[in-house]
């Protein structure tokens, strides 16, 4: 009898969730599903036919694919430096600055770009001061063009990697560098042959969630270049808001790819994942 109240107590706790997850992600993606096969004739594959001959369309897949395989790898990099660097600063310290990064991960969308447009847009601060004091930094430089664009996806990756790796280093354990130093292992050694192969699975997790993090980002990049730089998620905006006219089948069969795509990603990163901890053990 004990053990039914409980499971109806927890049932009950449960409900809450299950609804938003039904109501927010599952009939969501059922109807962008259905809504990818059909048109105004009913059922149909012309949608996807459509995606796969325009060469405009798979120019916004290639440009997104690119940006955001960039832009991860980038931030992995500076991130892996800077969590090896913050674990050498005491915990208060080290609390302090995850909450400062916390804070800064919320900072996204429409005010980044803005934020940027101030600092470094034509008539931005920094701008105007460089081309005041003859410094010829930003002279080539767009904010309005791809590597402008990089360097927000950049921006708004690196909290959410760092985040993220900081449990991974947190994890490699004093003891360890203690025995490998005992056993006459230097630092590197140490790093090269124990830290990174038992890092490896979570930076490899970690790439994969900043891929999918740049893949569905929107409103930063619409804020900077509206509809003025081919990316696919711009490109399912405006078919849907109607630039030129409406074509929602036509978005939710892009939809559809990009989400086919970003699981391919998972799943790739999954089996690297599984491999390498074969390896390791």
């Amino acid at each position: 009898m004990s053990v039914l109240i409980s499971k109806r107590q927890s049932i009950a706790w449960l409900s809450p969730f299950l609804v938003l997850l039904l109501l927010f992600f599952l009939v969501p993606l059922l109807y962008m599903l259905i809504t990818s096969f059909q048109n105004s004739e009913g059922f149909t594959l012309k949608q996807y036919e459509s995606i796969f001959t325009n060469d405009y369309i798979l120019q916004g897949f290639k440009n997104s694919i690119t940006l955001s395989v960039i832009s991860a790898m980038i931030a992995l990099l500076i991130t892996l430096f800077a969590v090896y660097a913050m674990m050498k600063f005491s915990e208060p310290i080290r609390e302090k600055i995850l909450i400062l990064t916390n804070l800064t991960s919320n900072f996204s969308g429409i005010p980044l770009a803005f934020a940027f447009i101030v600092l470094l847009g034509n008539s931005g601060l920094f701008t105007l001061l460089f081309d005041k004091w003859d410094i010829e930094a930003l002279t080539s430089f767009s904010l309005y063009s791809w590597s402008g664009l990089l360097l927000i996806y950049i921006y708004f990756q690196l909290p959410l990697s760092l985040m993220l790796l900081y449990p991974i280093y947190d994890g490699i354990q004093q003891q360890w560098k203690e025995a490998a130093a005992l056993l006459g292992a230097s630092s590197w050694q140490f790093w090269m042959k124990i830290g990174l192969p038992v890092m490896l699975p979570g930076i490899v997790g970690t790439f994969s969630v900043l891929f999918a993090n740049a893949m569905g980002a929107y409103a930063s990049a619409y804020a900077l270049t509206s509809s003025n730089y081919n990316l696919v998620a711009i490109r399912i905006g405006s078919l849907i808001k109607g630039d030129i006219f409406a074509q929602p089948e036509l978005a939710s069969a892009i939809a559809v790819i990009l989400a086919v795509t970003m699981v391919t990603a998972m799943l790739i990163s999954e089996w690297s994942i599984s491999k390498t901890r074969r390896k390791v053990k």
